[in-house]
């Protein structure tokens, strides 16, 4: 898996040069997937790289681009200033930080620190239960997807799929490059289980990002949905991933836990 969400085309190029001769070395196959950031709403520059906002303090949320301090954060997404409501709740980085609208303004949401903690430059935002109308390929993702053609990488995931109309669309655009890559769709958003009968038979497979998801949905639903999803795949014969902290305590401990 090469991720699109950070590093540049050079770097990407490395790394797939390195897997293809490896790979024709010990004569084995390695498939390259690369995955495409998506519309990922993330926070700006921050001052000094971080900053600590205390729970309880009141922070400002623009679209500007401006370095973020304790006070002020840049969010890289200006029509969440719009989309988002006053009593909505705003997490940061995976959920570990949590904002609660207070109040909008024209150009800025004024937000209270539920949870505080240290926030980094280039976090990821999310806002569960607001519907956000940002397209599924950003201009980032349409660059990376045509250096990826271009790399003939095997599989094409695209994240925060919430119709079956995403995954169309990036077909056509793959097919048309002539490139017979597989696309793989990534179930990240509450939405696409609106519709995942539908996205299911669009796609050539399915990744239940549970990091993300985990975050949109309760996390006591992760596992229920999770299931749901692959037993929907195998009913439909298409390939299915689960994805994100798989043996998550098994980064600090040499066992996983039970």
């Amino acid at each position: 898996r090469v991720n699109f969400s950070h590093g540049t085309h050079k770097d990407h190029a490395e790394v797939i040069q390195h897997i293809r001769k490896a790979s024709e070395k010990y004569e084995y196959s390695v498939p390259v997937l690369m995955d495409l950031q998506g519309p990922k709403i993330r926070v700006g520059t921050m001052k000094d790289g971080g900053q600590k906002l205390e729970t309880g303090s009141t922070v400002k949320i623009t679209g500007e681009k401006v370095e973020g301090t304790s006070s002020v954060i840049p969010i890289d997404y200006k029509n969440l200033l719009y989309e988002a409501e006053v009593g909505n709740s705003i997490l940061l980085d995976d959920g570990l930080l949590e904002f609660k609208v207070t109040d909008k303004k024209p150009d800025s949401l004024e937000a209270k620190v539920v949870v505080g903690g240290m926030l980094k430059s280039r976090k990821g935002v999310n806002l569960p239960n607001v519907r956000i109308s940002i397209p599924a390929m950003t201009e980032k993702d349409l660059k990376d997807l045509e250096f990826g053609i271009e790399q003939d990488v095997d599989l094409i995931a695209l994240s925060f799929v919430r119709t079956a109309k995403d995954v169309r669309d990036i077909i056509s655009r793959v097919r048309a490059a002539g490139s017979q890559a597989s696309i793989i769709a990534k179930i990240e958003k509450p939405e696409a289980l609106d519709v995942i009968d539908e996205i299911i038979e669009e796609a050539d497979g399915i990744m239940v990002a549970r990091g993300d998801l985990g975050i949109e949905i309760p996390t006591e639903q992760v596992p229920i949905v999770q299931k749901m999803i692959i037993e929907k795949c195998r009913v439909a014969g298409k390939p299915v991933i689960t994805a994100t902290q798989m043996l998550d305590s098994m980064i600090t401990n040499p066992r996983p836990t039970r």
